[in-house]
């Protein structure tokens, strides 16, 4: 049923004024009826009237007004049977508009009390009923904090006598009160959400707030205050024993363990190096037994702290929230730990995956390498390299696996880490990346290999370290020279070795003789001087090219072949010294003649074969 609209029952309330109104005014005109009626007329008027009136004319004008007052008194008491009846009549609707209107209220409040959980009252941890009503612009929640507030400052304060609870009713409400203090005031609202009448709620609220406030005066007495403090001191007398008692026992076990470390410990060596010495593994068993007895300390001021704050009410809470601080990060290590098992298991199951597959190629790749193995196209100089390339790969494929089973990979703090690092990577590593792919490059044309004598540019040694990044070579001199192996890619390399392998290093040296000497003792003389130097191959044969015609002297060079480039300098020494002793032996100066033609008939430099055989 609709509700009454607000005009209507503002018309009801004037009626009723209206009503109260004439009913008063009927009264006051029977009281001036009967008064005129009883008492006497006056025997005298002023003298104005005495000169204009008869008394007869005066008796019969005060008959006619009191006939007049009569019938007005008559209408007045109709009226007031009519508006006694329509009052009636109205009394009857509100009441019938009233039961409606709270029929209406609780078939509302039954469908919502399965959807409002309510608030309950809680005080001192217990919870003594629950409000779903807001009252005077205090909600629920509001009304249950002052409710608390009050109870608690009601057992605090030892100056209130143990009043018995009592209650308080008006038109609207009742207030349970303690003394003069209002503890809760039940409206209608309260009783229709839990169905009784506000009467009916009261008395069962009443002795449950008389109980808990008992408990409050109990609690909050001196004798209990005494208690506490009793208990606190115990408390830190135990928790004062208990940190006696374990240093005590962990200075025995630092007995204990310097005791075993001279006696039974034995150095831990690995192959030939001593990885842990009797002294060093002591010094670890005992940071292990420091860390243990903190940890062990620890865990005592977890339990005792909390006890000792929960003792007093004053810092209960506070007792609640260190214990908290205490055990949230603990369990949600813990928690972290049985949640990440699943996570655990198959990152392990890829590693090991990754881990054999690795160790196949690698058997392959050092069958490859001691040519065990023949792949035709396939050097076996090329088998470690592509082994490390393929490591490298399955490596970055596993990570990529891996990575989204790390804890924290989902988290936007843990991406943008990888993000910052993979930019870092990207801007500083340039030049990096570019000697990574020119040691593959070089890996792959095979220009050199270890050990061989190379010359780069102006630098000749031995090859005897390749790197992603660099090459090292060390020299004659005993010069160790690191080369990036972009520069080696924008060189041009020189490799005796790889020609003293195969086919046989050719060395050579130039000498320039006059143009008296005959050019085949020159040849003969040359050659039998590369065939007495150790090393030179014997075939294939020294050979010697005249490689230029001077003014003054012609220039012989002696080629012979060697297979060690290695002793490429001591070969070439062997030879210009061999060189000295045939020529010094057959008479021949090594020199470079320089000559002033005069024609005066002086001796010509023709060789005495040629002049002879004209």
């Amino acid at each position: 049923m609709k509700q009454l609209p607000v005009y209507f029952l503002i018309f009801i309330g004037i009626f009723a004024t209206s009503f109260q109104a004439k009913a008063q005014l009927i009264e006051k005109a029977e009281q001036l009826i009967q008064t005129a009626i009883s008492e006497p007329q006056p025997d005298s008027l002023p003298v104005a009237a005495a000169d204009t009136l008869t008394v007869e004319e005066r008796h019969r004008q005060d008959s006619i007004r009191i006939q007049e007052m009569a019938l007005q008194l008559q209408e007045m008491k109709l009226n007031e049977i009519v508006l006694r009846t329509e009052l009636d009549d109205v009394r009857n609707l509100n009441q019938t508009t009233d039961s409606l209107k709270r029929a209406e209220q609780r078939r509302s409040i039954d469908s919502l009390r399965a959807l409002t959980p309510g608030v309950p009252v809680l005080v001192g941890g217990d919870t003594l009923f629950t409000l779903y009503a807001k009252r005077g612009g205090h909600s629920a929640l509001d009304r249950a904090d002052m409710i608390n507030d009050i109870l608690m400052k009601i057992g605090k304060d030892r100056s209130l006598h143990r009043d018995s609870v009592h209650t308080l009713e008006s038109e609207y409400y009742i207030d349970i009160m303690y003394g003069n203090k209002v503890i809760v005031s039940i409206t209608d609202q309260d009783a229709l959400w839990q169905g009784t009448s506000r009467r009916e709620l009261a008395e069962q609220y009443a002795p449950i707030l008389a109980a808990k406030i008992k408990d409050l005066k109990e609690e909050h007495s001196l004798l209990q205050v005494a208690k506490r403090a009793a208990l606190f001191m115990l408390v830190l007398a135990v928790q004062y024993l208990l940190f006696r008692l374990t240093n005590i026992l962990f200075r025995k076990l630092r007995r204990q363990i310097i005791r075993f470390k001279q006696q039974r410990l034995k150095p831990i060596i690995i192959r030939d190096y001593e990885f842990l010495n009797t002294h060093r593994q002591g010094r670890i068993l005992i940071f292990f037994s420091n860390l243990l007895r903190y940890i062990v300390l620890l865990i005592q001021l977890m339990f005792s702290v909390p006890m000792l704050f929960a003792i007093f009410p004053q810092t209960e809470k506070l007792a609640l929230k260190i214990f908290l601080y205490i055990m949230e990060p603990i369990k949600m290590v813990l928690k972290s730990i049985v949640e990440y098992i699943p996570n655990l298991f198959i990152i392990l199951v890829i590693w090991y995956c990754i881990k054999y597959i690795i160790k196949g190629i690698q058997y392959i790749a050092n069958e490859i390498e001691n040519e065990k193995l023949k792949i035709t196209g396939f050097y076996p100089d090329w088998a470690q390299p592509t082994f490390n390339i393929i490591r490298f790969l399955l490596y970055a494929f596993m990570i990529a696996m891996i990575y989204p089973y790390l804890p924290g990979s989902n988290s936007g703090v843990f991406q943008g880490i990888s993000v910052f690092v993979g930019l870092i990577i990207s801007l500083g590593s340039s030049t990096v990346i570019g000697n990574i792919i020119a040691g593959l490059v070089i890996t792959y044309m095979r220009p050199f290999k270890l050990g061989d004598r190379i010359k780069l540019n102006d630098t000749t040694g031995n090859v005897i370290e390749k790197t992603p990044f660099v090459t090292r070579l060390r020299t004659p001199k005993n010069e160790v020279v690191t080369i990036p192996n972009a520069f080696i890619m924008s060189s041009h390399t020189v490799n005796y070795s790889a020609s003293a392998r195969q086919f046989g290093l050719i060395i050579h040296t130039t000498v320039t003789i006059g143009y008296d000497v005959p050019w085949r003792q020159v040849h003969q003389l040359l050659i039998n001087a590369a065939r007495n130097t150790p090393g030179v191959l014997k075939h294939p044969k020294p050979f010697v090219l005249e490689t230029e015609l001077q003014d003054y002297y012609p220039c012989y060079q002696i080629n012979a072949y060697i297979k060690d480039a290695d002793q490429l300098a001591q070969i070439t020494s062997d030879l210009h010294q061999n060189i000295q002793d045939i020529f010094n032996e057959a008479g021949v100066e090594i020199m470079s003649p320089h000559y002033f033609a005069g024609r005066d008939g002086s001796a010509i430099t023709i060789p005495e074969d040629y002049l002879k055989s004209k």
